[in-house]
């Protein structure tokens, strides 16, 4: 029997069948027929980005936000060699993305015959940056091929997974695949610790009377079971990935103080007799290098056996799934603890003594924080480029509710805050919430093309550019590092007003710290794409912060 269906047509439906409800991408000679697919179905909502570094961050974004995939479709060669950036930090932040590219015809690949785009080891160097890739050789195993890629996507350590499909092949006929009438990813189910396993760690754990969690990003699923074991007795940290798994607003939580370059915590930790890591890499920025000293008994649950000993010692080592490890714990221990009197307190004064001490260091962008939190949304979604701002109090201090609304850089390159806030908006804007963006100027200008993807598309988002004409961070390191020789770190650029003129977008600007909450409150009253331009060089530059403050021989 004759068919009419066609790989293209596959991908199309079977991205639905995951429930992919929005996708990114750049039309190119080699994706046309699966895009053609996407476009004929009108199931999946297509945002055009401009380039593929930027979609695929959006990709990346909308994936945090919203919990699924993230899906960019990049061209062959030269355009898929331009998601390499993208594709790196969505592997740092294990974040679930399938990224789809073409290839030249299957008779022509890999023999460098100077073919359109016709890349080189396109396979090889995907996989180089990503979790896993896949080429489609045949029309007949493309729907294993696309479910292996989105498994492995999905499957802890969650990441980014590339698929190259040849443009013949696209094209190729097929019969429809009758299982997608009732498909299913076949995901494994996560592993839950042996009985010895939890009752060797419950015996560990409650012979603990000054206990710490450390939680990572692997844990954000297990934010019921945190809080218990707050309830138990437990002081709590987390990594910037790992953040708000419990509400930053609990006593007991000093969310993103990890303790670099600040003594009072570093100095509390030689007080704690367990500490308890799940689902953390224990990463070196942020514990100074692996410089910070930990409590010495480190126990670490995490689903990835690799995590054992990565960074830091261990005393103790559990392979299994975050919630489900911590609910084996807590059948074991609840009612059990006993908790040094006196600790909880002690560590609920820890949170406002290093908040307080932290904030002093920040001159005038000490109240920044305070002033967005009282004017921003509870709900809405905090997205940050590295800059000053976001290194110091946006990643540590600025309170929030829960782990979907943190997106920000975890490989800390710079330029990308822009488009994976793009995307965490079209995911937010799903449930009617807001997308706040901060930006430096030096990155704003990377991806500032991608400023007019979100006005094609109407986002709800608020962009703020804390403007200070150059690279304050890489300044801030010269200073430390190249005896103040600030070469190459000043930027001319558009007057960012007239920049937002040119697709009329509401612009605001700020010249005074005090200012900062009631612009931004005006601005984020806006339903649509607004900006905000914050001018430090009138507001103040902003004041040496760890490593840079620290005095020679302190």
């Amino acid at each position: 029997m004759s068919s009419d269906y066609t790989v293209g047509d596959l991908v199309a439906e079977f991205l639905s069948a995951c429930g992919v409800t929005t996708a990114f991408g750049i039309a190119s000679i080699h994706n046309i027929p699966m895009l053609d697919a996407i476009g004929r179905r009108n199931t999946i909502r297509f945002m055009m980005a401009r380039g593929e570094l930027g979609g695929l961050h959006m990709a990346d974004g909308y994936a945090r936000v919203n919990g699924g995939l993230g899906v960019f479709f990049s061209s062959t060669g030269p355009g898929a060699a331009n998601t390499v950036g993208g594709l790196i930090e969505a592997h740092f932040a294990h974040s679930p993305v399938l990224h789809i590219t073409g290839h030249t015809a299957t008779k022509f690949a890999d023999r460098e015959l100077g073919t359109v785009h016709d890349p080189y080891d396109q396979l090889g160097m995907m996989r180089s940056v990503g979790k896993s890739a896949y080429r489609i050789r045949s029309a007949q195993q493309a729907m294993g091929v696309l479910t292996r890629a989105a498994v492995d996507a999905l499957t802890a350590p969650m990441g980014p997974v590339s698929i190259e499909i040849p443009i013949d092949l696209q094209r190729a006929k097929i019969a429809r695949p009758g299982e997608l009438d009732s498909f299913v990813l076949p995901l494994p189910p996560p592993r839950m610790p042996s009985a010895t396993e939890l009752d060797e760690l419950a015996v560990r754990v409650l012979a603990a009377k000054r206990p710490m969690l450390w939680l990572g990003h692997g844990a954000t699923n297990a934010g019921v079971e945190a809080t218990k074991l707050l309830d138990l007795g437990f002081g709590m940290v987390t990594s910037w990935n790992g953040r708000a798994t419990v509400s930053e607003e609990h006593p007991l939580n000093l969310g993103g103080l990890t303790g670099n370059g600040l003594p009072v915590v570093a100095d509390f930790y030689k007080t704690v007799d367990l500490c308890l890591v799940v689902g953390s890499r224990l990463r070196g920025h942020e514990t100074g290098d692996f410089g910070i000293p930990l409590p010495e008994n480190l126990i670490q649950i995490d689903t990835d056996p690799m995590a054992n000993g990565r960074t830091y010692g261990n005393k103790f080592f559990v392979c299994g799934d975050s919630r489900e490890t911590l609910k084996g714990l807590l059948s074991r221990i609840e009612g059990k603890m006993a908790v040094q009197p006196g600790y909880t307190d002690a560590f609920a004064a820890l949170k406002v003594a290093a908040q307080k001490d932290f904030m002093t260091t920040l001159g005038v962008y000490g109240t920044f924080s305070g002033q967005l939190r009282a004017v921003m949304p509870r709900d809405a979604v905090w997205a940050r480029d590295i800059t000053q701002n976001n290194t110091t109090w946006g990643n540590r201090v600025f309170p929030l509710a829960a782990p979907n609304l943190n997106v920000y850089p975890t490989g800390a390159g710079i330029g990308q805050g822009l488009c994976l806030g793009i995307g965490a908006a079209a995911a937010a804007m799903q449930n009617n919430q807001k997308t706040v963006v901060m930006s430096g100027d030096g990155g704003f200008y990377l991806n500032m093309g991608e400023l007019w993807t979100a006005v094609q598309e109407d986002l709800d988002m608020v962009v703020v550019v804390m403007n200070d004409n150059g690279y304050g961070v890489i300044k801030r390191i010269q200073d430390h590092t190249a005896q103040g020789r600030r070469y190459y770190a000043d930027l001319q650029g558009p007057a960012l007003e007239k920049l937002a003129a040119l697709s009329d977008i509401p612009f605001f600007k700020v010249e005074r710290a005090e200012a900062f909450g009631e612009t931004m409150a005006k601005a984020i009253a806006i339903k649509g794409l607004t900006m905000v331009e914050v001018d430090m060089t009138a507001v103040g530059e902003f004041p040496p912060y760890y490593p840079f403050n620290i005095r020679p021989g302190g």
